[in-house]
């Protein structure tokens, strides 16, 4: 894994993989700093050009609609590119957002970046 972190608040790590480019998002995300964090993964995604994305939310208690829209958003940027996104290690607030918006069965959901990263 090559680092390429840019000691951000909101994205602390951000690695690539192969193919894939795993962010490590930190915090809780709202309405306030949602833009902010979009901005962040789609410079990710400008410098790198991922066929996979790994977003790891181990370390994200909260999470509301706004989130879920970038999430979504990024989404439809790796499709179009014929890649994938994966959410890794859900806290249970988080997935179970994730799971009411019915936005499982869009993503990938495991346990880890390990997981995330072998399919």
């Amino acid at each position: 894994m090559e680092n390429l972190s840019t000691a951000s608040q909101l994205i602390p790590t951000a690695q690539t993989d192969g193919d894939a480019l795993v962010l490590s998002i930190c915090g809780e995300i709202d309405l306030h700093n949602s833009p902010e964090l979009r901005v962040e993964i789609f410079g990710y995604l400008d410098r790198c050009r991922p066929r996979r994305l790994v977003l790891d939310l181990g370390q994200v208690p909260y999470i509301d609609s706004s989130t879920l829209a970038v999430f979504v958003e990024a989404l439809k940027r790796v499709l179009k590119e014929g890649g994938k996104v994966s959410l890794v290690s859900l806290q249970p607030r988080v997935k179970g957002l994730v799971e009411i918006a019915r936005l499982a069965s869009i993503f990938g959901i495991f346990a880890n970046s390990q997981e995330a990263l072998g399919q």
